[in-house]
């Protein structure tokens, strides 16, 4: 830690030993070039600050202080530990003075200046006085004084690293933001193998074209392992501490062909202005994947390495990115995959997320939108069990439902949820749409608690269309659990449900729901109806689709689902080249 701290004091601009001088730091810097760096870290919320510097021995210094103390004795503390000098040469300096009779040596002076050269009072409290700019002097030693500059509070890199992959760093920043921080890929190069070579270590040389957030290594980077330094930033052009991270382990190669491959031939590029390309996809939650009953009765053909997060989100990162969708709806998305994993990914793509956790689960609903597209106006998220309870607008199927308490419960137990979020395009501001995103109960006999959460759903999102924003078109996406011969479809496609539907039986109540239904919206299926969106061992059948406002929108072309062929060239889904057990719907959709 003490030689990470170090080297990144040393390595950042401003720097005598740095790539570049203090002075190209701005033009109204009067620091000389060739001052150290020390930097304070001083948040109002907190009850401390912390000094980091580098003394003139290469040892490194990290205090931490009270914000209300008097300077003097933070500065004191600075002369004691600059004094000791590093921990070893310490204890053998205390060795020497005991057998030799010498006194100690003197603690050095240590200062504070304000930026104009004034020495500040020692009873100033630490929180006024280590102001940016300010000089801190330890002996002959100046230092410049940068407080809460950018910094990196985590940095990781996949365990996972596959040619041809794009690889996307886990960070965090405070004071600063990913999309100004710099970046710089190195790969491992190994020492010749020769006799005089073996016992060389192993060196680091740039990576071409390795200077974007995220990197995809190549064949030629098989077997050989990834660094990144990280320099965080901010808009302002203000720079922080680097730091380094390598990865476990060296870039494998890829499964060869994948499902999406031929996909991405269609969604090369952005689509064109007055277009909308549109993604539905349930990615398979870690939390379902990695289960005993997932390994042995769901997915038993699976490889389990193909079944680890890491593994599937390479490959969910490279599919999703390359279809260059304007609009992503994805379910089943873990919590921590949403922030560490494909929202830094999608975001270094141009693409904004938003998320929402299921109740009471782990997993949730994802929304992307491209950001030079389209500016988020606002979000509508709700419990579909919840807005059923409590919604005013819920109130006349409560009534309807109200001689059916066991169906209710029911439906009360279910976690589903509902995201709507109203975008609004930025080359035409007179043009929104409310994209809603869901993913409805799963259990094959539910068809009846579908109903019901689907007429929840489209309650909620006519009320958004109709009332918050008039006129919006829709365009509402997501796992439905329902095939097209089911109530559920015909309901959403068609706007009524009758009553004596068989659907309604489907729990097997001993009082079956009875009850009809009616919506106004004229929504239809943009990839219309597929054989299949989900193939496992077991089961195969359209569940997923991307209804749209067939008053709005229309449908400008539907990229090929993959033949049937490469979805079970390894039997089923997921598979070493698909990273989920559904299927990605894709279309260009446009408006009217």
């Amino acid at each position: 830690m003490r030689r990470l701290l170090w080297w990144t004091l040393r390595a950042l601009p401003g720097l005598k030993t740095g790539r570049q001088r203090l002075g190209s730091r701005g033009p109204h810097s009067s620091v000389p070039p060739a001052m150290e760096r020390a930097v304070v870290r001083c948040v109002p919320a907190e009850p401390k600050l912390s000094v980091s510097f580098v003394l003139g021995d290469g040892s490194a210094r990290h205090m931490q202080r009270d914000q209300a103390e008097p300077l003097g004795r933070a500065l004191a503390r600075i002369a004691n530990n600059a004094g000791k000098g590093s921990a070893k040469a310490a204890k053998k300096s205390k060795k020497a003075r005991a057998e030799s009779g010498a006194p100690p040596p003197p603690l050095p002076t240590v200062c504070l200046f304000s930026p104009d050269g004034q020495a500040l009072a020692e009873d100033v409290p630490n929180a006024e006085a280590w102001q940016d700019g300010t000089v801190l002097q330890i002996g002959e030693t100046r230092y410049r004084v940068e407080r809460n500059p950018p910094a990196l509070t985590e940095l990781l890199l996949p365990r996972s690293l596959l040619a041809g992959f794009p690889v996307c760093p886990k960070l965090r920043t405070e004071f600063g933001s990913p999309a100004h921080c710099l970046f710089r890929w190195y790969q491992e190069q190994k020492p010749e193998p020769t006799v005089a070579a073996a016992a060389a270590a192993t060196g680091w040389v740039e990576a071409p074209e390795g200077t974007e957030r995220v990197f995809t290594p190549s064949n030629a980077h098989i077997g050989l392992r990834l660094k990144l330094v990280c320099t965080p930033g901010n808009e302002l052009r203000r720079y922080g501490l680097a730091r380094e991270v390598e990865s476990v382990g060296p870039v494998e190669a890829g499964p060869g062909a994948c499902t999406f491959d031929a996909r991405h031939l269609y969604t090369k590029k952005v689509a064109g202005p007055g277009l909308i390309r549109t993604v539905t996809y349930n990615i398979l939650a870690d939390i379902y994947a990695q289960t005993e009953l997932s390994r042995t009765v769901l997915y038993p053909y699976c490889a389990p390495y193909s079944l680890e997060l890491d593994y599937r989100q390479n490959l969910l990162k490279k599919e999703l990115v390359g279809y260059s969708a304007d609009i992503i709806c994805l379910q089943e998305v873990d919590k921590s995959v949403f922030t560490d994993s494909l929202g830094p990914a999608l975001d270094a793509f141009g693409l904004d997320g938003l998320f929402r956790l299921k109740e009471k689960q782990h997993e949730g609903l994802a929304t992307f939108y491209r950001r030079d597209k389209f500016t988020l106006l606002s979000q509508h998220d709700i419990a579909l069990n919840q807005a059923l309870l409590e919604d005013p607008l819920q109130k006349e199927l409560r009534d309807q439902l109200a001689p059916y308490p066991e169906v209710q419960e029911k439906v009360q137990q279910r976690s589903s949820v509902l995201q709507v979020s109203v975008l609004q395009s930025t080359s035409d501001p007179s043009r929104k749409v409310c994209v809603a995103n869901t993913h409805l109960y799963w259990h094959p006999k539910g068809g009846t608690i579908r109903l019901i959460q689907a007429a929840v759903a489209l309650s909620h999102i006519r009320h958004i269309t109709h009332s918050v924003y008039p006129a919006t078109p829709i365009i509402f996406c997501g796992d439905f659990n329902s095939t097209p011969s089911t109530g559920m479809y015909h309901f959403i496609s068609n706007g009524s449900i009758a009553e004596d539907h068989e659907d309604w039986g489907s729990n097997g109540e001993e009082k079956p729901c009875r009850i009809s239904l009616t919506h106004p919206l004229r929504l239809k299926s943009a990839c219309g109806e597929p054989a299949y969106t989900n193939y496992v061992g077991g089961f195969h059948g359209c569940l997923d689709y991307i209804f749209v406002d067939a008053n709005a929108l229309e449908v400008e072309q539907v990229i090929p689902l993959p033949s049937h062929e490469e979805v079970t060239t390894h039997q089923a889904l997921p598979s070493v080249s698909h990273p989920s057990d559904h299927i990605a719907l894709i279309c260009d959709l446009k408006w009217k």
